[in-house]
């Protein structure tokens, strides 16, 4: 992708305004998932929005670029490695995978909300890092 900018105040201006607010619904969705409408996919959905839209708005020059492909595949990298890691500790500690009440926690309800809370974090990072990525790999010029 070639560092080009809306050169659009009016879009540049509500982008700044609007992204922050994106990222923090974003984790909100994250952090809530269990309780309500949203979790891990919806909340990492919205977080690679807010970063694609900062993109397409600001532009990216190649050190940014590379620096947001190398973040993607970081964030979904860990995300599996934390899904995957959490279920595994489930196994390891003689229960079933993803069964949270075989965690290192005295209460078992304490140990299915932070293995809930845990498993949304790793989806969200996992699609959040997902879509940057394929976006990233697909969004181009045309005279790429």
């Amino acid at each position: 992708m070639k560092a080009r900018r809306a050169d659009n105040p009016v879009t540049e201006t509500v982008s700044a305004l609007l992204i922050p607010f994106m990222q923090i619904y974003a984790l909100y969705l994250i952090a809530h998932g269990d309780l309500g409408p949203g979790g891990g996919f919806q909340g990492g959905a919205v977080f690679a929005a807010s970063l694609v839209l900062r993109a397409i708005v600001f532009g990216l020059d190649a050190d940014e670029e590379r620096r947001y492909e190398r973040l993607a595949g970081a964030c979904a990298s860990a995300g599996v490695l934390l899904y995957g890691g959490i279920g595994l500790l489930c196994m390891l500690r003689g229960g079933a995978f993803l069964d949270y009440k075989a965690l290192p926690f005295a209460d078992p309800k304490t140990a299915y909300h932070l293995g809930v809370y845990g498993i949304e974090l790793g989806v969200g990072l996992a699609v959040a890092g997902a879509l940057l990525l394929l976006f990233m790999k697909t969004a181009g010029s045309r005279d790429d």
